[in-house]
């Protein structure tokens, strides 16, 4: 006797389960979750303090991307500062910080080169409008499935681009290098003679002192520290070398007035694609964020309500002339290292940037463009993670077709058209794969078992033919409720009937040499059923009428079931369903031994034309 399970401790799991499910679906801003908690004052000066810290790594990291974007410094620190702010107060995650990041560089590059500031406006408000209806659309979880070698070729792609558009600051070169990757470098290598000793020397001190910061401790602001110790350098030596002051002379102070783009209605349909782009990105880099400070802090975030925060921050960053936002990993992870524990660390790190963005923008002009560059550098190789990028063109020759296709198009060609190749290409070869792994096969036809010892052979047994041997020679046994009579013939469908493999069931049974009386199509193991796959159905139940066979769908799942229903199937005399194969050859035994039934059906073994 098997044992039964115990009631009082078995549904634990399964509530705990459905508690965190819960938990990422609700659409309630974590702040209002934490408030409900309680908020007390010792949290209170913790949040400060990682606030402020997280705030120290920002600064550097938020203006380098919006220089390697084509943006000025400002543009960065607004960002960070308004999209932190919404990113915290109406987010899903506890501890997500939100400001600019790598990701984008590439496409706000492309918007403001084509568009200019007011075409990335538009695209930011696009983007976050985007993020906002995915959101209450509970569309979050469809992120999840954008295949991983797509993500790590792109995100590996993006690095390089990074990489490449900071080569010039780094060495100093004064010649303007187009866009395209391949003819950047060409003018790069026809004037490496042109190289400024000083912006290299810069750019090395600069990349020692984050590498050995870092080494150090991760708690020291390895950006912060490069950046004050190259700029005190260039100012107290009078290096001629450029910095933020000289490229981008008169950076405004505080924070601009709210503005609104002036474009026509064709460039704005122009912008679509480029905005689903950047609210893909935000989608893709928030939630990876989230899940990652998940893992740290053992808490649950609300993707849902995450993509919500997302799409406001978007918005009110492209009204205040800032750049695209999504949650960034390094400084979450700082935030949590910190001690931040809810969104008030996100807000605090967004008021002190704040702060800065009204008191040192005079200050900040001091900071060579090498620096910046080298900041980018080591931006630029965490966001390559060339470990994992190694690791799965190891894997398999499709996941390394789809990599390597991946990042070859977001560096030579376009990100837009690298992700939607990247998905399409890895969604046709999975359905190649599944299409694969679909099996239909006929029952075999078993011998009764005549003896008296209750002892049977392979009661359910299958195979790939009609035969009554398994290959030795010897007859395959069966009770009676498991022998396929004549006259009769059953297939077997394992795995999900879809449009990758709807056409072969109908092809297999048009190449029966003769219709049997009855078909049985046997569908336990069948757990989806698609429209192409109903149809393909459609399409046998007409040849069975034509040739005057019967059919009998035996153990339909929940889904395919409803789909049948929907389509009429259900109300065809000539088919019946049973809620097993037993129950089916049982129906089928007694139509065979109904003599009106084989009198209709008599014709039904004329080969088919």
């Amino acid at each position: 006797m098997s044992a039964q399970p115990n009631s009082s401790h078995s549904p634990e799991p399964n509530d705990a389960l459905a508690a965190a499910q819960a938990a990422q679906n609700r659409l309630v801003p974590a702040l209002i979750t934490c408030f409900k908690e309680g908020y007390t004052f010792k949290t209170l000066r913790s949040d400060l303090m990682a606030g402020l810290t997280v705030a120290i790594v920002a600064l550097p990291l938020a203006m380098a991307m919006a220089v390697a974007a084509g943006a000025s410094p400002d543009k960065g620190l607004v960002t960070a500062v308004v999209a932190g702010f919404f990113i915290s107060a109406l987010g899903g995650s506890r501890v997500q910080i939100g400001g600019p990041t790598g990701a984008f560089v590439v496409v706000i590059f492309d918007v403001i080169s084509r568009y200019g500031l007011d075409g990335l406006i538009v695209a930011s408000v696009m983007a976050g409008i985007i993020l906002v209806i995915a959101g209450y659309a509970r569309l979050g979880k469809l992120i999840r499935y954008i295949p991983y070698p797509v993500i790590t070729g792109f995100t590996t792609g993006i690095a390089v681009t990074i990489a490449s558009t900071q080569v010039k600051d780094f060495l100093g070169l004064t010649t303007e290098a187009p866009a395209p990757f391949l003819e950047k470098w060409m003018v790069y290598l026809t004037h490496l003679n042109e190289t400024s000793v000083y912006a290299l020397g810069i750019g090395l001190v600069a990349l020692f002192l984050i590498i050995v910061c870092k080494k150090i401790s991760p708690k020291i602001p390895a950006y912060l520290v490069a950046i004050v110790v190259v700029s005190l350098i260039a100012y107290l030596a009078h290096l001629p070398v450029e910095t933020i002051g000289s490229r981008f002379p008169n950076l405004p102070t505080g924070l601009p007035a709210p503005t609104l783009p002036e474009l026509t209605l064709e460039e704005v349909r122009e912008l679509i694609p480029s905005a689903f782009t950047i609210a893909f990105l935000a989608g893709i880099e928030a939630l990876l964020s989230a899940v990652v400070a998940d893992a740290m802090t053992g808490q649950r975030h609300s993707l849902n309500q995450e993509l919500v925060g997302q799409g406001v921050a978007n918005i009110a960053s492209g009204f205040f002339g800032g750049l695209p936002a999504t949650g960034a990993i390094a400084r979450t992870a700082t935030n949590i290292k910190s001690g931040g524990t809810t969104p008030m660390s996100g807000i605090f790190h967004a008021l002190c940037l704040l702060v800065f963005l009204y008191t040192i923008m005079d200050i900040l002009a001091y900071i060579p463009m090498a620096g910046l560059a080298a900041v980018l550098f080591l931006v630029a190789w965490g966001m390559s993670d060339v470990k994992h990028f190694i690791q799965i063109a190891k894997i398999s020759p499709s996941d390394r077709t789809i990599l390597f296709l991946t990042f070859a198009l977001t560096v030579l060609v376009d990100l837009t058209v690298a992700i939607g190749v990247g998905v399409t290409f890895a969604s046709l070869l999975f359905m190649r794969h599944m299409s694969k792994s679909v099996e239909i096969q006929p029952e075999m036809r078993l011998t009764e078992y005549d003896a008296t010892d209750g002892e049977w052979i392979n009661q359910a047994a299958t195979g790939s033919t009609n035969g009554t041997s398994d290959g030795s020679g010897k007859p395959i046994y069966a009770p009676k409720d498991f022998v396929v009579p004549e006259g009769v013939a059953a297939f077997q469908i394992n795995g999900p009937l879809f449009f990758g493999v709807a056409s072969e069931l109908s092809d297999r049974l048009k190449n029966q040499i003769v219709m049997p009386r009855i078909l049985i199509l046997r569908m336990r193991y069948m757990p989806y059923l698609d429209a192409s796959g109903e149809a393909s159905i459609e399409s046998i139940i007409e040849t069975c009428h034509e040739h005057k066979t019967f059919i009998i769908f035996a153990g339909l799942r929940k889904q395919p079931r409803a789909i049948l229903d929907k389509a009429g199937i259900a109300s065809d005399k000539e088919a019946a369903f049973a809620p097993d194969f037993g129950s089916a050859l049982k129906m089928a035994q007694g139509l065979m031994a109904d003599p009106a039934f084989v009198a209709k059906h008599q014709d039904t073994h004329q080969p088919q034309r």
